[in-house]
């Protein structure tokens, strides 16, 4: 990540809209848990290929962490109407949040969907990124070999640094507008 190191504080987000038709903040989580914000979208079909593992790993881990998924993707497929369809079909069981304006992905320096990134527990001026990078070493499930996200999360939880800290993701790239030469 060219944005963001380990340690480094995590971007505050506000008032993102969610498929829940509510605004969303990174205040309104709870302080006292880890944070994984994943950077997702419709449009890839390797984020896609994900959605069953993040439900099952935020199913398994609702009392210990929150998770959140975001998407930046400025694609038509990826547009809040489409998110708020995709959220219905697969039953999504944490906030999925559009950040239109591509900010806060930017902000977090993700590249990818999926992209994920672990955050620790504390007020929103006080979480830092624990962990980045991809959920695990393979985009087919049935391939899974090391899992990095899993032991990460276990790690914060138990007060730790996570022996892994950052990964290269794997999916599809987020497009961003391109600053203007002079």
């Amino acid at each position: 990540n060219s944005t963001l190191s380990v340690n480094d504080s995590a971007p505050i987000w506000q008032d993102l809209p969610g498929v829940d038709g509510k605004k969303h903040s990174l205040a309104d989580l709870d302080p006292q848990k880890p944070v994984i914000v994943i950077f997702t979208c419709n449009s890839c079909d390797v984020a896609t290929d994900y959605e069953d593992r993040i439900i099952a790993f935020s199913e398994k881990h609702q009392d210990e962490a929150v998770v959140v998924a975001i998407c930046a993707s400025a694609k038509p497929a990826d547009a809040l109407p489409r998110l708020q369809e995709r959220a219905e079909q697969k039953k999504f069981p944490y906030p999925y949040l559009f950040d239109k304006s591509q900010a806060i992905g930017q902000a977090y320096g993700a590249n990818f969907t999926p992209e994920f990134f672990l955050l620790s527990p504390g007020k929103p001026d006080q979480r830092r990124i624990l962990y980045m990078g991809a959920m695990d070493d393979s985009t087919y499930a049935d391939r899974v070999k090391s899992n990095y996200l899993e032991p990460a999360l276990a790690a914060a939880l138990n007060g730790e640094a996570p022996a892994i800290k950052e990964t290269a993701p794997r999916g599809c790239r987020i497009k961003y507008p391109r600053p203007k030469q002079r």
